[in-house]
């Protein structure tokens, strides 16, 4: 597929009837900043409206072109790209379309941590946001002679959603060509992320749009990497705790050598994502309540 890029990459055309339009929030978790998509000819969708900025609504507006919107469909509920949803919404007079409000599609676990009061990982969630119209998998809407269909992809956070045009994969925060995708519990969970890339693997795409930077041309060879990805660093987790008992901030500094500094956060979450999801499985056992402060041990040393 060619990509037509004007002014400056900040609008680009990856494929036919599709305009990503490049929001100005670049930032370490953001790149280059969140990917808001035009979809279709005739009628339009608008994929991830973005964070509320003047300059990226005015772009989206010239991209628009005075046709009718149909749907707007949000990829997940973080602020870098539901917030403009809203009011986008209210100018067009045009419905959103999401799986659900941002503690939507969490596992039993998760809802016990919110529950117990476990607040962290809570840091960039669109606690606001509410759709006009819920999803769920499978649903499919008219655009022109065309379909978009939708794959409820959970992990990133509970509410993911993906959405297919063609053999075009729209996959949000999913799956992205520049980095991992960030997994912060309560809101986010790898088992169901993990669940979610091998559902993926299982279909055929020719190419994945993701939320934040380029297009990935392979989609089966990403999805493989991030799933081997995960199960090396499970591996370098149990490593890490073999002899000793660590919290998952302490492991972060062990596991994760080689990366920004501004990143270890977010490094610190994958982490604990793993821990909750050994836990779940048996495998290690969190002293105390479970938060990425508590020291983990493996069951059995």
């Amino acid at each position: 597929m060619s990509s037509n890029v004007i002014a400056e990459e900040i609008i680009t055309r990856p494929a036919k009837n599709i305009t990503c339009i490049l929001a100005p929030n670049p930032s370490p978790m953001t790149f280059k900043g969140t990917n808001t998509y035009v979809v279709g000819d005739v009628e339009l969708a608008i994929i991830d409206p973005g964070p509320i900025n003047d300059e990226h609504l005015v772009r989206i507006f010239n991209v628009i072109e005075n046709r009718p919107v149909k749907y707007i469909f949000l990829t997940h509920s973080h602020i870098d790209h539901s917030p403009l949803a809203d009011q986008l919404s209210k100018q067009l007079s045009s419905p959103t379309y999401a799986y659900g409000a941002s503690d939507s599609g969490l596992s039993s676990i998760m809802l016990n941590l919110i529950a117990e009061g476990y607040e962290s990982g809570s840091e960039g969630i669109d606690s606001d946001f509410i759709p006009k119209h819920l999803v769920k998998d499978g649903d499919t809407f008219e655009l022109g002679d065309k379909q978009i269909s939708i794959i409820y992809t959970p992990g990133h956070m509970g509410n993911h959603i993906c959405l297919q045009y063609d053999k075009i994969l729209f996959t949000g925060d999913h799956i992205m060509d520049w980095a991992t995708s960030m997994v912060s519990p309560p809101y986010g969970d790898i088992t169901q992320f993990l669940a979610s890339c091998r559902r993926l693997l299982s279909e055929n795409f020719d190419v994945f749009l993701p939320g934040h930077g380029g297009p990935v041309n392979n989609p089966s060879e990403r999805l493989n990497f991030l799933i081997n990805h995960r199960e090396e660093r499970e591996r370098q987790i149990l490593s890490a705790i073999e002899d000793i008992s660590l919290s998952a901030t302490e492991i972060t500094e062990i596991v994760y050598t080689d990366i920004d500094n501004r990143l270890i956060s977010a490094a610190t979450r994958n982490v604990f994502a793993h821990l909750i999801n050994l836990n779940e499985r048996g495998i290690v056992r969190f002293n105390g309540s479970i938060s990425e402060f508590a020291k983990v041990k493996k069951i059995g040393k």
